[in-house]
């Protein structure tokens, strides 16, 4: 099992930059690919981004393509979630996951850890 902790949220204006952090511990050695996800209040988790063991492959949903950037420092255990041109419609609760395995995810019904979740906040 795989320990996420986020940090980096808080409140931003419109067209701000905030950098999200996702710190492992645990199962570390263990080769998989890690997401980014949000939740929005009254709304289903969505898939926002994910990276490969080695982060050289990504994918990003259309509404964050261009905006978001997904990267890792593996040597860190450390996931990040770079998050340019913020718009309200980002707002959300954002969560890491480790996935099952080494394969690209978008289901999060794919990724067996999670951490607790950082607040984003993006006013207009």
């Amino acid at each position: 099992q795989v320990q996420l902790v986020e940090s980096g949220g808080g409140l931003v204006q419109a067209g701000g930059s905030l950098r999200l952090s996702c710190a492992a511990s645990g199962r570390t050695s263990s080769r998989y690919a890690m997401g980014w996800f949000r939740q929005a209040p009254g709304k289903e988790r969505d898939f926002v981004a994910t990276i490969s063991w080695r982060g050289s492959i990504t994918l990003s949903s259309a509404s964050v393509k261009g905006r978001f950037t997904i990267s890792r420092d593996n040597a860190k255990n450390t996931v990040y979630l770079q998050m340019n041109n913020l718009r309200p419609e980002d707002t959300a609760v954002y969560y890491c996951a480790a996935a099952y395995d080494s394969n690209l995810h978008r289901n999060s019904g794919m990724y067996r850890d999670w951490g607790q979740g950082t607040q984003v906040t993006v006013s207009s």
